[in-house]
C-alpha cells in the first residue's frame, strides 16, 4: 500500500455522478448542466493513515501465510458456506477482498472533511465494496461453482433463464412474483371504493364491530410505493387492526401516475389529496371532525395539508398520527448523500415543469441503499446459483413500484430535503396559503423506527420540537417497514416510551422505558379517547347516491403498474 488513490479526482467524479443521479428519461434531450463547484483535494489524518497502513501490511502478511483465511471468510455470510473454505483460491480472494474493503472504509474515516462529504465517500466506497465482492462472479464464487458441478450445469442454465426473464421485466426478482395478485392474496380486507378523482381513490372498509367510533379514521399512505403495505395479509394488516378496534376506516389509494399526470405539483397532491379526502370522509360520515394518519411521505403531505387548512381557519382533524415521517428534514438519513444544489437544479431542468420520475428508478435507488441485501444477494441467488427466490409478500410489494410527477418530485426535494422549508413558518405557500406548522395545535402520536435508514429516528423525533399540540412519541425496534408492520399477535420486537420530550432524541432515549411486543397496542389506547362515542356501525359503504360503492377494494388504481 505504497500509493494512495487520488481522492480529489474521486470527489470530482462523485460530484458529477450526483448531477446526473438516476439518469435521463429515455429519449429526453441532455440539458445543460449547472456549473460544478470545485472539489477540494482531500487530506487525511496522518496518525490514522499510518495505523491503517501498518494494520494492512500485518494482515496481508498473515493472509499470505494462510493463517486467517477460514476465520476471515466465515465472519461474512456471503462467504460462510463450506465451499469457500474448501477452495483455497476462493477463500484467499474473499479474505483479501474483506481486508481491502475494511481498509478503504478506514481511509474514509481518516479523511479530513465535512460530514456530508464523508457520508458521500462512505456511500461510494460501500457501493464499490458491494459490487466488487468475489461472491458476485461465477469465476470466484466457490459455492456457485460447486452447485454447477453437482447439477451438471443445470444451475447455470436456470440462472441464464432467470437473467433473461429479469431483463424482460426490468428489475431483479426478489420474490416469486407469479404467486401474488393484489386483491386476491394481498390487500384482501373487505371494502369498497366510494369516491375517486384523478389522483386517488378513497377506499372504505367494512366494519367488523356492531358499533364504531363517532369520528372516522383516514389513512394517508405514501405515494411512493402502494398503500397495501398496510394491508398485506389479515394477520399483519394495520388497516384490519383499525377496523377491529371499532374505527370506521378510510384509506387513500394513490394513482400510479402516467403521462396524463406528468404536470401535477405538490399543491395538487395536497389540495386534491388529503384535503379532498378529509372533506369527503366528513360528508360520508356526517362527523364534524375525523382522525388521520400519515405514513412516510404521506405524513409529510398530511402535515402540509393540515397546515393549509389551519391557515384557512379550519380544524377538521381531531388528532393526527405520523408514522416514520419527516417534517423537519435537518436529519434526513442516507438519502441526503444524493441531494445538493446541482442535483436539484438538474432535476428541475429535466422534469420541473413536466415529466415523470419512473418507478423503477425510485425502486433502484432504495434498493441500493442496502445493496448486499436487496441487490447482490439476488444477483448471486438468481443468476449464479439458478435459484428462484421464495414467495414473500413484503418483497412483492417492494417490487411493485410507482411513478411520481416531475413537478411534484422536484418541488419536494428542493423545499424539503435541500432547503428544509416546511419547518420555517410562512416560508412556503401551498394551495394559496402560507404554511405554518406551529398552527397545528392538535394532539399527535409520533412513531419512529430505531434502525430506520430512510427516516432516521432523530429525524422522526424532530417533529416533537416542531408541532405545538400535546404529543406522544414512541420508538419501535427494527427499520422503516418492519418496525411499522409489527402486529401484536406476533409478539415480536419491542417499543420504547418516555412522557418527557427533551430537545434531542438522545436525551429522550436515555430516559425511555422498553416494553416487549408491538407499539400498536400503545397507539390504540392513545387513539381511543380521541375517537368519540360509540355509534351504530354503517350497514352500507359510502352514503346515498353521491358516495355509492364504485368497485370492491382495493380498487383499480393500486393495480396499475409503473
Amino acid at each position: 500500500m505504497n500509493s494512495l488513490p487520488d481522492w480529489g479526482d474521486m470527489g470530482k467524479q462523485w460530484s458529477q455522478a450526483m448531477q446526473s443521479f438516476g439518469g435521463l428519461a429515455q429519449g429526453a434531450a441532455m440539458p445543460k448542466l449547472p456549473q460544478l463547484p470545485d472539489v477540494p483535494q482531500l487530506t487525511f489524518d496522518p496518525q490514522k493513515l499510518e495505523a491503517l497502513q501498518r494494520a494492512y501490511v500485518e494482515e496481508a502478511a498473515q493472509l499470505w501465510n494462510a493463517s486467517l483465511l477460514p476465520d476471515l471468510a466465515k465472519k461474512d455470510r456471503r462467504f460462510a458456506a463450506d465451499a469457500w473454505t474448501q477452495n483455497p483460491v476462493a477463500s484467499y480472494s474473499a479474505a483479501v477482498y474483506l481486508l481491502n474493503a475494511r481498509t478503504l472504509l478506514g481511509m474514509v474515516e481518516a479523511a479530513k472533511t465535512d460530514t456530508k462529504t464523508k457520508a458521500r465517500l462512505r456511500f461510494a466506497v460501500e457501493q464499490w465494496m458491494a459490487a466488487s465482492a468475489p461472491s458476485n462472479y461465477l469465476a470466484l464464487n466457490a459455492e456457485a461453482q460447486k452447485k454447477a458441478l453437482e447439477t451438471n450445469g443445470e444451475s447455470i442454465a436456470k440462472g441464464i433463464q432467470n437473467l433473461l426473464a429479469d431483463i424482460q421485466q426490468g428489475h431483479v426478482s426478489m420474490t416469486d412474483e407469479s404467486v401474488f395478485e393484489v386483491g386476491k392474496n394481498v390487500a384482501t380486507t373487505e371494502g369498497a371504493v366510494v369516491w375517486e378523482n384523478e389522483l386517488f381513490q378513497l377506499v372504505e372498509y367494512k366494519p367488523l364491530t356492531k358499533q364504531v367510533h363517532e369520528k372516522p379514521f383516514l389513512v394517508v399512505p405514501p405515494c411512493i410505493n402502494k398503500f397495501y403495505i398496510l394491508d398485506l395479509q389479515p394477520d399483519n394488516s394495520l388497516v384490519r387492526f383499525l377496523v377491529e378496534q371499532g374505527h370506521r376506516t378510510f384509506v387513500m389509494s394513490w394513482r400510479n401516475p402516467d403521462d396524463t399526470l406528468q404536470e401535477k405539483t405538490w399543491d395538487d397532491y395536497v389540495g386534491d389529496g388529503p384535503i379532498e379526502a378529509i372533506r369527503v370522509v366528513k360528508e360520508i360520515s356526517g362527523a364534524k371532525q375525523i382522525n388521520a394518519l400519515g405514513f412516510c411521505v404521506g405524513g409529510t403531505i398530511l402535515g402540509t395539508s393540515l397546515a393549509v387548512l389551519a391557515a384557512r381557519g379550519e380544524k377538521p382533524v381531531a388528532s393526527a398520527t405520523f408514522l416514520t415521517t419527516l417534517l423537519d428534514f435537518k436529519e434526513s438519513g442516507v438519502l441526503d448523500v444524493f441531494i445538493d444544489e446541482g442535483m436539484v437544479k438538474f432535476r428541475e431542468m429535466q422534469m420541473g415543469k413536466k415529466g415523470l420520475l419512473k418507478g423503477q428508478e425510485l425502486a433502484s435507488t432504495f434498493s441500493f441503499l442496502r445493496p448486499n441485501d436487496l441487490v447482490w444477494n439476488y444477483v448471486v441467488g438468481n443468476y449464479l446459483k439458478g435459484e428462484t427466490p421464495p414467495p414473500f409478500d413484503l418483497l412483492y410489494w417492494n417490487s411493485d413500484s410507482t411513478n411520481l410527477p416531475g413537478p411534484m418530485y422536484t418541488w419536494y426535494i428542493r423545499n424539503m430535503y435541500l432547503e428544509n422549508n416546511l419547518v420555517k413558518s410562512n416560508r412556503l405557500t401551498v394551495c394559496g396559503e402560507k404554511v405554518d406548522l406551529k398552527k397545528l395545535d392538535i394532539p399527535v402520536y409520533i412513531y419512529g423506527s430505531r434502525e430506520d435508514h430512510i427516516v432516521p429516528i432523530g429525524g422522526a423525533y424532530a417533529s416533537t420540537q416542531v408541532l405545538p399540540g400535546k404529543k406522544r412519541f414512541v420508538m419501535g425496534a427494527s427499520g422503516h417497514i418492519a418496525g411499522v408492520i409489527n402486529p401484536p399477535a406476533k409478539k415480536k420486537r419491542s417499543y420504547w416510551t418516555n412522557d418527557k420530550l427533551p430537545k434531542s432524541h438522545e436525551e429522550w432515549t436515555a430516559g425511555a422505558k422498553e416494553h416487549p411486543g408491538s407499539w400498536w397496542t400503545d397507539w390504540a389506547a392513545w387513539l381511543k379517547p380521541h375517537a368519540g362515542k360509540q355509534i351504530a356501525a354503517p350497514k352500507t359503504f359510502g352514503k346515498g347516491t353521491k358516495y355509492k360503492a364504485i368497485e370492491p377494494a382495493p380498487g383499480r388504481y393500486v393495480k396499475a403498474k409503473a
